[in-house]
């Protein structure tokens, strides 16, 4: 009589080669170095480098799509983000809903019907982190965890726009906490819209990666540097404790359980 040991065969992906990597990186790595520098410029630069941050940023999550998961998810992506984050901008600008009234300045370049050209991108360019993060850490709840995380982004993104003189808000009534000049429809906006996002996103694209796949780790630095900088800037560099901590808090509450996810792996 024996006694056989049955060990489970395992699916083992291998990595993209090296040439995907670089060039994977080094677009992540312009992303972050033109963040890094938003600080300490203004003027016209301060224009131009907001403007290519997003298209950067863009540029490297689009890759990251097509490099793990495949061409069919990267241009289905790309397809409902730029288009939904058109038409709820449209939306927005024309009838004040669901954000509330609020008008571009022209300094963010070309327009389309009262629409930045560059505004679908930085959808598109959240989009695909905050499904990967939602798919991860949820299966019957993707919709709704990635609806908050892009409404805890946008803690981030618009105090900071409208400083810049970006867009601004017309505030009537109560306003998002430590924000004064964004009201608080905006906030439920971002998470209604969101939602609506991330379950089409999630429905349409497929879950199964490529056997030469990408890792995570893009999406990870992506995120937290995202956390990092927006609690940083505020605190050190635009003197907003209350922004810092209220993004912090919850920005911080949405990718924990992802990144303890990635640390200590599941099932």
């Amino acid at each position: 009589m024996s006694i056989r040991h049955y060990n489970p065969r395992r699916r083992h992906r291998r990595g993209i080669s090296d040439r995907s990597r670089f060039f994977l990186y080094l677009i992540l790595s312009a992303a972050l170095l033109l963040q890094v520098s938003y600080p300490l410029l203004d003027g016209e630069s301060l224009r131009v480098v907001t403007i290519a941050t997003v298209y950067w940023g863009a540029a490297a999550m689009a890759l990251h799509a097509l490099l793990s998961f495949g061409a069919r998810y990267a241009f289905t992506y790309l397809a409902i983000s730029l288009t939904f984050g058109f038409f709820i901008e449209l939306l927005g600008v024309s009838t004040g809903w669901p954000f509330g009234v609020y008008e571009y300045d022209p300094s963010l370049g070309p327009q389309l019907i009262g629409v930045p050209l560059v505004v679908p991108f930085a959808w598109a360019m959240i989009a695909h982190p905050i499904l990967c993060v939602a798919r991860r850490v949820t299966n019957n709840w993707v919709f709704l965890y990635g609806g908050f995380g892009m409404m805890a982004y946008d803690l981030f993104l618009d105090p900071q726009m409208v400083n810049a003189g970006r867009w601004t808000w017309e505030v009537t009534g109560s306003h998002v906490p430590f924000m004064p000049e964004i009201p608080l429809s905006n906030a439920f906006g971002w998470l209604l819209s969101g939602m609506a996002l991330i379950a089409l996103l999630h429905l349409a694209l497929p879950r199964e990666r490529r056997k030469q796949s990408a890792s995570y780790t893009a999406v990870d630095i992506f995120l937290i540097w995202t956390w990092f900088a927006g609690v940083v800037s505020n605190l050190f560099f635009f003197d907003r404790p209350g922004i810092a901590f209220l993004f912090g808090a919850c920005f911080g509450l949405f990718i924990a359980p992802y990144l303890f996810s990635r640390w200590l792996g599941r099932p």
